[in-house]
């Protein structure tokens, strides 16, 4: 676990290269903070690594507008 004792806030981790990064991220033992605008496509991230047995933060939201970042 590389990671370990380290923090790692991945945006866009409902799919694509954000979703394989937070679950390396989450894998190699990192707290991983993940957000995404899409909240189905993060909860099932968040699940894919729950069953993984690893813990993930979910946030919700768009980065781009200033109330959600």
């Amino acid at each position: 676990m590389r990671l370990s004792g380290k923090v790692a806030v991945v945006t866009g981790a409902g799919s694509g290269i954000g979703k394989a990064t937070a679950l390396l991220f989450a894998k190699e033992g990192a707290t991983v903070v993940a957000g995404d605008i899409n909240s189905a496509n993060l909860d099932a991230v968040i699940a894919e690594a729950s069953a993984l047995g690893d813990t993930m933060t979910g946030v919700p939201g768009d980065i781009s507008k200033r109330e959600d970042a």
